[in-house]
């Protein structure tokens, strides 16, 4: 990895330029790592421009901030539900966003290094001292970090990585003997508890032109379903997998999930927009008019209780097996 400072002010400064491997990401992100594209209204990462489809905007970062609230709402203030040790050292954030995940675990575990990696750097620079982040391509062929890790943690990372199980070969690579991979993401589907999308016909055919696209761009989003696999597929033992069926709105008899179905709406409503432009004017060929027409709709229908609507979040959590050293482990892997 190389540590070299990168930036000279403003929102990025407190990020730094990591290579991955020697073919030629490090210098085409000093190029492009601030350069960011301008499209409809929004603003997308320059390192490997077009690769990932949803925007890093402001807009796109109080999203992320919702999502950081109701992913640890759901667990009851917890950051994560793997068994790990509270002595940890090296903690690895993949797609780390804002930054929020990685700032409260480094809070928590004040004896943890913990990096967060992400292609665009829109990390806050007042951050806790054990905390560094990193201008990072996770998609790499190899991960040439100078230490293996005792967590790696990513979160709603839909729409990111072409080959996940190449992902979880490297995360598996790069953890101790007995350390876990912990993935939280959420479904890109919305289900009725009536059984009867066809009263939501709107948000229906919203996930199915996403996944359509999405997979027509090679990252298809409808993915949480498949990391249980995944991690048992990669090698890690012990996998485990919770799964929340989460309402949008305040429509439940749970009063506990009104709060929580409060922020997923607000998170909804921003991502009609976030997942929707680029997929859809670039994939499908749609004109912005009519994308801005569809997500009115889209958004009618996310605002109304009586569709008793709801999307599926997904914890998964994975060891990797004790019993060979870490230099041994590098050989054979």
């Amino acid at each position: 990895m190389a540590d070299q400072p990168f930036g000279d002010g403003g929102r990025g400064s407190g990020v730094e330029l990591s290579s991955g491997d020697e073919s030629g990401f490090e210098e085409s992100a000093r190029s492009s790592v601030f350069e960011f594209r301008e499209e409809n209204g929004r603003t997308y990462h320059g390192v490997k421009d077009g690769a990932y489809l949803l925007p890093n905007d402001w807009a796109e970062q109080d999203r992320l901030e919702i999502l950081h609230q109701l992913f640890t709402k759901l667990l009851e203030g917890k950051l994560y539900l793997a068994p790990i040790s509270h002595d940890l050292h090296q903690v690895l954030d993949v797609g780390t966003g804002t930054g929020a995940w990685a700032i409260d675990f480094g809070d928590q575990f004040a004896s943890a290094n913990v990096q967060g990696i992400d292609l665009s750097p829109i990390q806050p620079t007042s951050v806790p001292p054990n905390v560094i982040f990193y201008v990072e391509d996770a998609e790499g062929d190899h991960w040439s970090y100078k230490t293996k890790f005792d967590l790696i943690h990513c979160r709603a990372l839909c729409g990111v990585f072409a080959n996940w199980p190449k992902f979880y070969a490297q995360a598996y690579k790069n953890l101790q003997p007995g350390g876990y991979m912990e993935t939280q993401d959420y479904a890109c589907q919305i289900y009725s508890n009536s059984n009867n999308m066809g009263m939501a016909p709107n948000c229906a055919k919203w996930m199915q032109e996403l996944e359509s696209a999405s997979t027509e761009h090679g990252k298809t989003l409808n993915i949480a379903h498949k990391h249980r696999k995944w991690m048992i597929d990669a090698g890690f033992e012990d996998v485990t997998e919770t799964i929340r069926n989460v309402p949008i709105g305040e429509w439940t008899e749970n009063s506990d999930l009104h709060e929580i179905g409060q922020l997923l709406r607000s998170q909804m409503k921003l991502a009609t927009t976030s997942f929707t432009l680029a997929h859809y004017s670039r994939i499908l060929k749609y004109n912005i008019e009519s994308i801005h027409v569809f997500m009115a709709y889209v958004n009618k229908e996310l605002s109304d209780d009586a569709l008793q609507l709801y999307m599926r979040f997904h914890f998964v959590y994975g060891r990797k097996p004790m019993g060979l050293q870490p230099e041994n482990q590098m050989q054979q892997d």
